[in-house]
């Protein structure tokens, strides 16, 4: 299929102009919703307030997670373009589009023609990349930057590549390794290190070990990541216990996080995550594993270590204790791949089969969304509900709309037009997946409480937040909450600074009434309850919380 039906270069121009303006510019549509976007719009907010770009706080307390880089770059968009919900997004969308780029270059090189196009397509277009790459969340910076350090160390080694350029592309992959670890700590390591040992069993080769450049790696590798550990420890010194063990060995041997779920978790997740083109990416990859793992030996195969980094990945967060669904984004790239490389050389009469199959999925999706307000836990008079159902029956109509005019396509022998317009079709469709969700914002986001509040609450009030923490509330409020009775992940913070919090109701109780002013942000049953013994008056209220104020 490589070489039939080539667009044109004025066509491959506009189609790339419109998918990044596609890409771009829905980042502001939809209000932040909790607990992620509120978390990583507000620490850098804090950052921005306090000037303290070393010591990352969320409500006001130390908050040591996740490394510091994805802060500063949001924190630094806040001080060029200011604090919005798209420059909250601006980082994972900037990220997840390169990481569609880089695919497409990395494709085109290794496996030629018009392989790269398609696995770009077919990154850009599945359900997790485009969601995940709209969301503020670490994953999809961390994803990037481990798969530019892929990339990489392919090149590195790489049969078509000179001499004089393998120890760029190694140095690259040691620089990206460095960024991915100042993303989200030691899997930056860990992922890469176990790929390379199965790479290795599963081809007998130790060439990848001799280019390494270990003395020049690790030295860039620390130039990068210890400047901020060490500033960050010095700062703060019980920063490395709690952030190597705790988050880490902790995290991935216990159940402390209570985020466990059985081996099988990520199965369905792949499934979902690569919509529509599930089926079409394990094809490719099961061949590729048949193909490279029992072939014939020979130098390095690019495939088998895209085979053994998906299956590193799988393996290791299916073992782990503490499982996410965004965990194993970092496989979609390499899949991605895989399948435009088989894609390339597949028949006209697999990709129809494929088309179809995608084209059979649309069709059940539509049959199946007049049964979705009779989920459980869903008031189908909700009319919020009804809007989105409208967004849903919108979307599967151009997925399917897609899905048909590829298999026109193919079946009038254009076999790269056919791929592209499906993927357009279902980017489009993903697209109003997520724009529709903004009809369940009253649901999940405290801006509309922020906005009208902001009016009323003083600057120097005293602000409580009782039993719970709103996350996206203290961005859109510009200013911290005293928390009462609550901790979660705000824990470790409240322990190093107790002063900052409350713990017990008994000990608000006793500050409210010594209070001149204040103001107190509740669920509605913390509500009336309180009411009945403290001097409240409600100022806002929406489904779930109340926000009370001491009378004047």
């Amino acid at each position: 299929m490589t070489n039939q039906n080539p667009l044109s270069r004025g066509a491959l121009i506009l189609l790339f102009v419109c998918f990044t303006l596609a890409w771009f510019g829905t980042l502001d549509y939809r209000k932040l919703v909790g607990p992620d976007e509120g978390r990583y719009g507000e620490i850098p907010r804090e950052m921005v307030a306090t000037g303290d770009w070393t010591t990352p706080r969320l409500n006001g307390l130390k908050y040591f997670e996740k490394p510091a880089l994805q802060y500063w770059a949001t924190a630094a968009a806040f001080e060029v373009f200011g604090e919005h919900n798209w420059t909250v997004r601006l980082w994972p969308a900037l990220t997840g589009y390169l990481s569609i780029l880089l695919a497409a270059f990395a494709g085109r090189r290794l496996f030629g023609g018009s392989a790269g196009l398609l696995g770009a397509g077919i990154l850009g277009s599945c359900l997790w990349q485009v969601l995940i790459g709209h969301i503020a969340t670490l994953d999809m910076g961390t994803s990037f930057f481990l798969q530019v350090a892929l990339t990489g160390f392919i090149f590195a080694n790489w049969h078509d590549t000179p001499e004089n350029k393998r120890r760029p592309w190694m140095m690259l992959t040691w620089g990206a390794l460095a960024l991915a670890m100042l993303t989200k700590g030691l899997i930056a390591l860990v992922l890469p290190g176990g790929t390379l040992v199965l790479y290795t069993l599963l081809t007998r080769d130790f060439t990848p070990w001799r280019r390494l450049e270990l003395p020049r790696g690790l030295a860039l590798f620390a130039l990068i990541t210890v400047p901020w550990f060490v500033a960050v420890s010095l700062a703060n010194p019980e920063f490395p216990r709690f952030f190597f063990w705790h988050e880490h060995f902790e995290r991935f041997l216990t159940k402390v996080h209570r985020r466990y779920q059985p081996w099988w978790y990520f199965l369905p997740i792949l499934a979902i995550g690569f919509l529509p083109w599930t089926l079409l990416v394990m094809h490719s990859w099961f061949g590729s594993f048949g193909r490279q793992v029992f072939g014939q030996r020979g130098p390095f195969r690019p495939r088998t270590l895209l085979v053994a980094w998906s299956l590193a990945i799988f393996l290791f967060f299916s073992a782990s204790s503490s499982k996410l669904p965004s965990y194993i984004l970092p496989m979609f790239p390499a899949l991605a791949m895989l399948a435009g490389g088989w894609l390339a050389a597949a028949s006209r009469r697999a990709l129809i089969f494929h088309l179809a199959v995608i084209a059979a999925l649309a069709v059940l999706a539509l049959g199946l969304l007049p049964l979705a307000s009779q989920i459980k836990g869903l008031n189908a008079e909700d009319t919020s509900i009804q809007h989105y159902l409208q967004w849903l029956y919108v979307a599967a109509g151009l997925w399917l709309a897609g899905a048909a005019g590829g298999l026109v396509l193919a079946l009038r022998h254009r076999l790269l037009p056919a791929i592209l317009v499906t993927a357009l079709g279902t980017f489009v469709a993903n697209n109003l997946v997520l724009l529709g969700h903004e009809n369940l914002s009253h649901t999940n986001t405290a801006y509309y409480l922020a906005e009208e509040l902001a009016p009323q609450l003083p600057p120097d009030v005293p602000f409580y937040s009782i039993g719970y923490y709103e996350q996206t509330l203290p961005f859109y409020l510009k200013r911290t909450m005293t928390l009462v009775n609550y901790q979660g992940e705000l824990a470790f913070g409240q322990e190093r600074e107790p002063d900052r919090a409350l713990a017990t109701e008994a000990e608000f109780e006793q500050r409210w009434r010594q209070d001149k002013d204040a103001f107190a942000f509740m669920e509605i049953s913390t509500y009336e309850r309180l009411k009945k013994r403290l001097s409240m008056q409600e100022v806002l209220r929406d489904t779930a919380y109340v926000i009370a104020r001491k009378p004047q």
